[in-house]
């Protein structure tokens, strides 16, 4: 008997011994993990939710799924102005945006310092009728101060029919109040496919990168292909940007298949996406490609990724500098967290985020211009007096397609130097000729080592996003 209870004793001793080794290690864990924090910081924020149901003075206001959304809404803004919580209305709203049509009134606009600026109006809808502006700071919608993107940019949006009230700031003017009555949004993603009168000159813009714009794209290219183009020109000024996967479609359109478009970097998976194979555009006809600074995104992405090929002359001002990649998570009860998770580089190492795109020509387009733009129609050459980036697009384009006359083979901006107010960006075969001269070659990460590609599914990352 003595003995059992001895070596039950001991066995006790070691179950002990070892739970507080256990413990030990977990604290040790959590610590450097950080869980001690979130369970702190869980409980305190329960804490004032018991507090806000017992004693908030008007509780008819106190809805628990309200105050929680709300308190996830807070958290992810205070990570960046791209990442945020989509309640089930918003990620229904943005599901629309993406697939090209919603209910709205038909602008485009960028959250800056605090402030959300109208960066462009959509032809015939609302916004455009109402004659705002871009520049304009729409700073209340429907009486309520603005003080996110996408909690005004929800507002905006609802029934066709119906109205909304902008109180909008313009300049040094005293705030005024706009109504709007919303309407049916389709969002044209390629639109003004023109050929300049008396020139071979094309041109056409990419409002938005969307699940259309590769398709849409590709059969308007073909179209200008068989009417014998000597040279293109695509604006992607005010193009907020839109899906990874429509960009490299569209830059696959210039390239030779299998080429890196951009590299995707986050905090532990790299990712490389390629052009694609399928229709590819003559690289003898020059490409100019006009940027400004609401340029941004997958805008910039196909940009960057054009000009480091010395496929396209960028031409206007430089980019926004948004360079970073939202995943848009599914959560339950059909919300979803938008959530950035990488950042993205060029081809040639190229930092986008914070730095934007320089043009290789830079031209500026003066706020008179934009207003007297804002008011005209649709037609391009009655808009080219006005529209100084666009006007020298036309000069440059001619003097590329005068310098190439009888020459075939592909078309490089290199080629054009001495139209350049500065030199162009270090190519990529540059950059491997100066690795290869100093030795380093072999020490260099291989971008094409790189394997991780995107997962979809339920509960996983099924959109990277860019607006």
């Amino acid at each position: 008997m003595l003995k059992r209870k001895v070596v039950l004793s001991l066995v006790t001793v070691i179950l002990l011994v070892n739970l507080a080794i256990g413990y030990r290690s977990y604290c040790q864990e959590a610590a450097k993990s950080g869980e001690n924090e979130v369970f702190d910081s869980i409980s305190l924020m329960m804490e004032v939710l018991q507090h806000i149901r017992k004693f908030y003075v008007d509780s008819d206001k106190v809805n628990i799924k309200d105050l929680m959304y709300g308190a996830i809404e807070g958290m992810t803004m205070r990570l960046d102005p791209f990442s945020n919580f989509l309640p089930p209305q918003d990620a229904e709203d943005l599901r629309q945006e993406s697939e090209g049509e919603f209910a709205g009134i038909g602008v485009t606009v960028n959250f800056h310092d605090g402030k959300l600026f109208i960066v462009s109006t959509i032809p015939g809808t609302p916004g455009a009728r109402a004659e705002l502006q871009q520049g304009d700071v729409i700073v209340k919608v429907d009486g309520e101060d603005v003080v996110d993107m996408e909690a005004a940019v929800s507002r905006m949006r609802g029934k066709p029919g119906t109205a909304v009230v902008l109180t909008i700031q313009r300049e040094q003017q005293e705030p005024m109040e706009v109504p709007i009555v919303r309407e049916i949004i389709t969002v044209p993603s390629v639109v003004y496919p023109t050929i300049f009168p008396d020139t071979h000159v094309a041109y056409l813009g990419i409002t938005q990168f969307t699940e259309q714009t590769a398709s849409q794209l590709a059969k308007e290219l073909k179209s200008l292909e068989e009417k014998k183009i000597e040279g293109l020109i695509i604006d992607l000024r005010d193009n907020p940007g839109g899906l990874l996967h429509s960009a490299v479609e569209v830059c696959s359109f210039f390239l030779p298949a299998n080429e890196l478009v951009v590299s995707i970097e986050g905090r532990e998976n790299k990712e490389q996406e390629m052009s694609r194979n399928g229709y590819k555009f003559p690289d003898s006809i020059p490409l100019i490609l006009l940027i400004n600074r609401n340029s941004a995104s997958a805008a910039e992405i196909t940009a960057g990724c054009l000009c480091d090929y010395n496929r396209a002359i960028l031409l206007g001002e430089k980019s926004f500098g948004k360079g970073s990649v939202q995943n848009v998570i599914p959560m339950r009860d059909g919300c979803a967290l938008k959530l950035t998770v990488a950042k993205y580089f060029t081809p040639s190492r190229r930092v986008i985020h914070g730095q934007g795109i320089p043009p290789n020509i830079h031209v500026t387009l003066p706020r008179q211009n934009i207003i007297r733009l804002s008011k005209m129609g649709d037609d391009l050459p009655s808009r080219l007096a006005e529209d100084t980036q666009m006007h020298r697009a036309v000069e440059v384009m001619q003097t590329c397609i005068a310098q190439s006359a009888g020459r075939k083979g592909k078309f490089q901006s290199t080629d054009h130097a001495e139209l350049f107010t500065a030199p162009p960006p270090q190519s990529i075969q540059d950059m491997e000729a100066d690795d290869e001269a100093e030795g380093n070659a072999d020490d260099a990460p291989s971008d094409k080592s790189v394997d991780h590609p995107q997962i979809e599914g339920d509960g996983t990352p099924v959109q990277q996003e860019e607006k």
